[in-house]
């Protein structure tokens, strides 16, 4: 069985040299082969070649530049075998003349073999497959999507946007959380670390510390020049002081700037429970990575900070405007209960939310603390905490890149 096992694939001027080497190629890996040349006989020698080693192949015969080209031999290739996977415009050709002797008319032909033919073959392709994929998207159930999906995404290992590397140092002290927490009381938390590195990781740029409290979903931030330890530590303890309810537990992923002694001296001093998710499964810290994109990436976006003094900026708008917006007035869904009906997952979920209404519903948090709240809360605009907001994301953008 080739990998190439059902597809088409349809190669121009592969009557002689390597487009005949793409197309016995092709056909080896499994493909069915439309084959293409300006004269008769190469093209049935490549089929010939194809046959012998097992394979189906036809011809469609003549110049790439002819304006009815590309859809007489895309028709071929559906005609023929039912469709197209793979499209090798291997036809081409030059003509040798210094520049300053070549003619428009020589120019114009090289661009016709080379660019235009082409362009009209895969515009014909694309013709064909727009009707052919709806047609698909609209029968494809959500299963299926996933089930075909499932090769490729295991092949994206690697992301730009992730940052985390592995920390080997006290894996044996911190468990492993591999359960959700079916947490009653505020206070246990899933923390992360978001790059805000744009399309390149080298130097130092700014990260987002995400805390994220699973009971209320009350959100915490703050921004970190790079991702030292200890700095980490520092932040994580400005963000348990703003928290409106004792800091519990915190689980993190495997990345080294939360698993280091540090951080695990830390936790041990403030009675905090410490866990740690199973590496690569980003679903064991679902809460926070889900907070990362509605609190961090829609704020910031994916643009790269990495000026210095942007640090203090994004700190006063995450802790202060921003930080306010999202906790007092942003009403959110909470997951309550999963119930399995006939083989079918239903999720059940509670009337939405602020995360300041499920603290002050919570009798874990101090009359003194929710009386704290609520005024502040009363003297809280949201239309001027937006506006607010606005004009700091401003502000940030126009200097988030470092001065050279």
């Amino acid at each position: 069985m080739g990998q190439l096992d059902g597809k088409v694939a349809i190669v121009t001027g592969s009557g002689r040299g390597i487009g005949r080497a793409v197309a016995l190629r092709l056909a080896r890996d499994g493909a069915r082969v439309v084959v293409n040349d300006l004269d008769d006989e190469p093209a049935r020698e490549t089929i010939a070649l194809v046959e012998k080693q097992g394979g189906r192949a036809v011809a469609c015969n003549g110049n790439v530049t002819a304006p009815d080209f590309g859809e007489r031999i895309v028709d071929t290739a559906v005609r023929e075998f039912g469709g197209v996977h793979v499209i090798v415009n291997n036809a081409g050709y030059t003509w040798d003349n210094v520049i300053q002797k070549m003619t428009d008319e020589q120019w114009y032909a090289i661009l016709d073999v080379h660019v235009t033919a082409p362009f009209r073959v895969l515009r014909a392709f694309a013709n064909y497959l727009r009707p052919a994929v709806e047609e698909q998207v609209r029968a494809i159930s959500p299963r299926q999507m996933d089930r075909r999906l499932a090769p490729y995404r295991r092949q994206l290992t690697k992301r730009l946007y992730g940052r985390t590397k592995p920390g080997t140092l006290l894996k044996h002290h911190i468990p492993l959380r591999t359960d959700r927490w079916d947490v009653a009381v505020p206070g246990f938390t899933e923390i992360d670390l978001v790059a805000h590195c744009g399309s390149l990781g080298d130097g130092e740029f700014v990260h987002s510390l995400n805390l994220t409290d699973i009971y209320t979903t009350w959100v915490e931030t703050a921004a970190v020049l790079g991702k030292s330890q200890r700095a980490v530590q520092v932040a994580l303890e400005e963000l348990r002081q703003a928290l409106p309810f004792r800091l519990r537990g915190i689980d993190s992923d495997n990345g080294s700037e939360f698993i280091n002694q540090h951080l695990w001296d830390y936790a041990q001093a403030q009675e905090i429970q410490f866990t740690r998710g199973r590496p690569y499964k980003k679903d064991d810290n679902a809460h926070v990575e889900q907070k990362n994109w509605t609190h961090i990436r829609q704020c910031f976006g994916y643009e790269r900070h990495d000026n210095p003094e942007v640090v203090e900026p994004i700190n006063v708008l995450v802790k202060g405007a921003y930080g306010q917006l999202l906790n007092y007035f942003h009403a959110s869904l909470k997951l309550e209960r999963k119930e399995r009906t006939e083989g079918r997952l239903k999720r059940i979920y509670g009337a939405a939310q602020t995360p300041l209404a499920r603290v002050l519903a919570s009798p874990e948090v101090t009359p003194q603390t929710k009386r704290r709240l609520q005024q502040e809360k009363a003297r809280l605009n949201p239309f001027a905490l937006k506006r607010e907001v606005d004009r700091s994301l401003k502000s940030i953008a126009a200097n988030r890149r470092a001065r050279p």
